[in-house]
């Protein structure tokens, strides 16, 4: 069922349109469809909600939600057209528009202002846009690792005092085991990476079947020392809440773009349009970075700066949805092979 929450007041109907940065042609034609209906992989209390409020606020256009992870999307997505009925407008997703352009789901546009946030965050087939940047790097309770003492490297990981005392999340995601297997066969290339992972095989690392959040949780609880491949950010979120979290800049850490496109046969294409363009503005990275997420707007930094890579204390391996696409297989392959 899609959840919604009645528009803004009149009055608020009249109140910023100005000063948008969305072509005014735009705005009006969106106003007049009234609603947009957003199926999206955000959180939604932690982003959702927030930037519901700010775009409803700001144009008096109505946003009704599904929230799913992205294969769970493009299934009821796919499940919907095939029956006749579209009725996503936005979709979002670090997975979700690989699915979408197969199955010739996807309008092909992107916001004119999205130039600005640099060619590496535009689907160059013209389809997305990113909207805000996942960090996967290993995470650790700082009650069980001293700080100062947590492995920062690689080949860190291979000491035997970490055998045993290490976990991440199984399912064949970027965020999970398979994810890390990229991320090394990226860096080391084929040989030297494969005769890495059967080294880091020997460490005994727990498999869990949850997401990643879940496993980073399992190691505040002090039911490992550390957490591989979750997102840095959410080290940030749990340390301000008092938590035993921190992160590791291990280099290169692997960087995965949430992306947000247009559905071909949007109910409401204008106010999708209108959604996206707020998502990519200034104003809609503030609500990213104010929701703990990592922005992709050069000009808005995350709510804790060293979060974003640099390129040079701190570097990433960027994958878009199309190149962890094409890969993940393979790496859920080895990682059955090598570490189930």
């Amino acid at each position: 069922m899609i959840h919604s929450v009645s528009g803004a007041c009149a009055a608020a109907l009249l109140i910023c349109a100005s000063a948008s940065a969305a072509d005014q042609a735009l705005i009006d034609a969106a106003k007049k469809e009234g609603a947009v209906n957003w199926y999206t992989s955000q959180i939604i209390n932690q982003f959702v909600l927030p930037a519901k409020a700010a775009f409803e606020k700001k144009y008096g256009i109505n946003i009704s939600y599904i929230r799913a992870d992205a294969n769970d999307l493009v299934l009821r997505i796919t499940t919907e057209a095939r029956a006749g009925r579209i009725e996503a407008d936005v979709f979002d997703g670090t997975a979700t528009a690989p699915g979408l352009k197969r199955e010739n789901l996807a309008l092909k546009w992107t916001p004119a202002d999205a130039a600005r946030l640099g060619k590496d965050y535009i689907d160059p087939d013209g389809y997305w846009v990113a909207t805000n940047l996942y960090v996967l790097t290993p995470g650790f309770n700082t009650e069980l690792v001293k700080k100062g003492t947590e492995p920062r490297t690689f080949q860190d990981l291979l000491d035997p005092k970490w055998k045993g005392r290490m976990a991440w999340a199984s399912a064949p995601n970027s965020s999970s085991a398979p994810g890390f297997i990229g991320l090394v066969l990226r860096e080391m290339g084929q040989d030297k990476g494969m005769a890495y992972l059967r080294e880091l095989s020997k460490q005994n690392i727990a498999g869990l079947n949850v997401a990643a959040r879940q496993v980073l949780d399992q190691v505040i609880a002090g039911e490992y020392a550390v957490a591989l491949q979750i997102f840095n950010h959410h080290t940030v979120i749990s340390a301000a809440q008092k938590a035993p979290s921190d992160w590791i800049p291990m280099n290169p850490a692997m960087a995965v773009l949430s992306v947000a496109g247009v559905m071909k046969d949007a109910p409401h294409p204008n106010a999708a349009k209108l959604l996206i363009e707020f998502l990519v503005s200034e104003e809609g990275q503030k609500v990213f970075r104010d929701s703990g997420y990592i922005p992709v707007d050069p000009n808005v930094p995350p709510p804790v700066a060293s979060l974003r890579p640099d390129g040079a204390k701190f570097r990433a391996v960027f994958m878009t949805p199309e190149a962890i696409d094409a890969a993940v297989a393979g790496w859920a392959k080895i990682y059955d092979e090598l570490f189930r």
